[in-house]
């Protein structure tokens, strides 16, 4: 009897199936001619690739961060660890290095994304586009969920009537009472839902989008829903106001939401400008820092690479994101 007819008899089909395998792997001849050899790195690359987009859709994908939007929870040019798996492993949603999108499916998640969660998500677009033109992955704090309402007075966040405090590393910029009030006047035409005149200091009352909520459209209203709506894969004519091409006085949403903040309140776009995150979109939550690199210097001025390298943040190398 053969060593892989002895293993086959106590391990099953499965076992001797992979014995089989590896044993023909370690015995298979060698690459000789260059054809040979070339053939044979395109199976090890093809081969990598497909483990890491495997990996990357399911469980633990790589993210960096872009800008300081969340100092100083995690800082511009950090290299995180994000874990897919608790908010829904997916099949690959993107071609790792190519930054390529894919159509994907995405499981049920084992928990909903929380208020205080740092999370990964697919970027919506900014407030007067349905589809973005670039596929981005995003990253803030929630800190709504379906069916609160959030209002902020003076900067304070209060979710259902109960103030949420600041994340423990938030942060604001250090403007007068005078460069705060221009910078919000500002905001009036740039805040999201379109029209309502909101600022990133004072916003709201205003509630998270639940499944099978029911929002009245009038003609006061409607644009104001219009890309909201049209998000959720409907064609809708403002001017006419149509929802796929019938006159609509009402619509029930189709999905569950969050409200996205970045931790650096004032150096944030988040969903106070471009609307609210679906909760089918959140992609994960980071875990642990095992890179970091500053991207400019204090000032503003962009880094080259071997300065960046020069200036490696140890210290922040294995720091837990909350």
């Amino acid at each position: 009897m053969s060593l892989i007819e002895n293993i086959y008899g106590r391990t099953g089909r499965v076992g001797a199936f992979l014995l089989k395998r590896r044993h023909d792997r370690l015995n298979a001849p060698k690459p000789e001619t260059l054809k040979e050899h070339v053939i044979a790195w395109v199976r090890t690359i093809v081969w990598s690739l497909t483990v890491v987009t495997i990996i990357n859709g399911l469980a633990l994908a790589s993210f960096v961060v872009p800008t300081g939007s969340m100092e100083s929870t995690v800082l511009a040019g950090e290299f995180l660890f994000v874990n897919k798996f608790v908010f829904g492993p997916s099949t690959p949603q993107i071609v790792p290095f190519v930054n390529m999108p894919l159509p994907y499916y995405k499981l049920p998640p084992v928990i909903k994304p929380e208020q205080g969660d740092v999370i990964v998500f697919v970027f919506p677009g900014n407030r007067e586009v349905v589809k973005p033109a670039a596929f981005e992955y995003y990253l803030k704090r929630c800190v709504a969920v379906a069916g609160d309402v959030l209002e902020i007075r003076r900067g304070r966040v209060f979710v259902n009537g109960k103030e949420y405090g600041l994340p423990e590393n938030a942060q604001f910029m250090g403007w007068t009472p005078e460069q705060r009030a221009m910078v919000c006047e500002a905001d009036r035409s740039s805040t999201f839902p379109a029209g309502r005149g909101y600022t990133r200091d004072d916003y709201g009352p205003i509630r998270i989008p639940k499944q099978g909520d029911v929002i009245q459209l009038t003609a006061e209203n409607f644009n104001e829903w219009a890309v909201f709506i049209g998000r959720e894969g409907h064609e809708v004519n403002a001017d006419l106001r149509t929802i796929d091409g019938k006159p609509a006085t009402s619509y029930t949403v189709k999905r569950d939401y969050v409200f996205g903040m970045g931790d650096n309140r004032d150096n944030s776009l988040d969903s106070r400008f471009w609307g609210f995150i679906p909760e089918e979109d959140v992609v994960g939550t980071p875990m642990v820092v095992y890179w970091s690199l500053p991207v400019e210097t204090p000032d503003g001025r962009k880094l080259t690479l071997t300065q960046r390298l020069k200036n490696i943040r140890w210290s922040r190398i294995g720091t837990i994101i909350r």
